[in-house]
């Protein structure tokens, strides 16, 4: 996990109570009811943290409130495909709009549920921050991977490091 940011300004309150969560979607909710207003929902994204413990936050100048995340705190909703095989590089637009690019500071990962076989498919976007990457953007990672010859797993190349996503099979 990459390093956190610090969890709150030197004049921070202590932790304020609210009832934030971010769905698996990437929806942020205020008392169950979805914040529907993209420029706010942004606001807030630009504001979260992540600690060491793996709490996140939203962290303001003058207090510090706790998020509820259900999977990832972002979805990773379109990528950007540029160079060919080791020299790849795949850049992953989130639901925010902010871009970032995959590399050795900022890893793809697959995590694939025990009951289901189902994958989960993550890119680091930052601050120990990560975006769920969306099913059909997953699909387009999995139609550019290579087959490891000595019968590894499926992998993509980007910013010079390789990522496993998987079997074939």
């Amino acid at each position: 996990m990459a390093p956190a940011l610090p969890l709150m300004a030197k004049n921070a309150a202590p932790t304020a109570e609210a009832d934030f969560r971010i769905g698996r979607d990437g929806a942020w909710f205020y008392h169950g009811s979805r914040i529907d207003r993209k420029p706010l929902a942004k606001l807030f994204a630009s504001a979260l943290r992540r600690d060491s413990g793996g709490a996140y936050w939203l962290v303001t100048p003058v207090e510090r409130v706790r998020v509820a995340v259900d999977d990832a705190p972002f979805v990773a909703v379109e990528m950007a495909v540029s160079g060919r095989g080791c020299e790849r590089l795949l850049r992953f637009r989130t639901n925010f709009d902010r871009w970032t690019a995959a590399g050795p500071d900022r890893p793809i990962r697959v995590r694939v549920d025990a009951e289901s076989g189902e994958p989960s498919p993550y890119v680091a976007v930052g601050g120990g921050l990560e975006a769920l990457i969306a099913r059909p953007v997953f699909y387009d990672l999995v139609a550019i991977a290579e087959e490891d010859p000595a019968g590894g797993p499926l992998a993509v190349w980007s910013g010079g490091a390789r990522f496993a996503l998987g079997s074939a099979e």
